[in-house]
């Protein structure tokens, strides 16, 4: 079970400025109640938790403002009880992660850098949460020996959605991903199995995501 975000107050506030900004879906939001983004972090930057702040984490990389990762889990549509099985391309921190762990029935995270994979594992364990995999790897290239997947969620932006990665959604799955408009903004890109497509407005740009597993870190 993951943590409680310790300070009750600061978890009223999150709550409602997420619900003010047009998140609804309960589960979502009691992920984001239940686990403390904190934990993530390292502990010199937990004073800047309670801001409405992305937050940097190593290795270059950065954990979203709060509505950001919502918006990212609201638009996966995972139902309660539906037992979902989902792939986080890019699972950084393991924030996102945990989050997920609390809708579904197991994530498998794919990270590029293997100091990240270390912290998120050894964080994810003193947590108490048993339903994540975490591999080190090319997330652009999926895992298909876990697969098929009922969501498979990008944490960062793409030109295009890798092929292979629509190859290991379930037959009623859904793929979510920021993706490079020609405009040069980003978008909130939803596609399914039978390659429906929705896109909704990004309120921050996310970093891209590599083809590659990183050499060092």
């Amino acid at each position: 079970m993951a943590d409680l975000i310790p300070d009750p107050l600061r978890a009223a506030r999150l709550i409602l400025s997420l619900r003010r900004q047009g998140i609804t879906d309960d589960g979502v939001l009691t992920g984001m109640e239940t686990v403390d983004r904190g934990v993530f972090v390292d502990e010199n930057l937990r004073p800047m938790v309670a801001k409405d702040c992305a937050l940097p984490i190593p290795c270059g990389q950065m954990i979203p403002r709060p509505i950001v990762t919502a918006k990212l889990l609201r638009a996966l549509q995972i139902e309660p009880g539906k037992d979902a099985r989902v792939l986080l391309v890019g699972s950084g921190s393991g924030y996102t992660a945990a989050l997920l762990s609390q809708i579904s029935r197991h994530v498998y995270g794919v990270e590029r850098y293997e100091r990240l994979v270390e912290q998120s594992r050894l964080r994810l364990e003193t947590l108490g949460v048993e339903n994540v995999t975490i591999r080190h790897g090319n997330g652009l290239e999926g895992l298909a020996q876990h697969g098929p997947f009922d969501r498979i969620l990008m944490a960062g932006a793409v030109k295009t959605i890798p092929a292979v990665l629509m190859e290991q959604l379930s037959k009623q799955g859904r793929l979510v991903t920021p993706i490079e408009s020609k405009t040069g903004a980003q978008l909130l890109r939803t596609v399914t199995y039978d390659r429906d497509v929705t896109d909704e407005h990004m309120p921050d740009r996310l970093a891209p995501l590599t083809d590659s597993i990183a050499r060092s870190l």
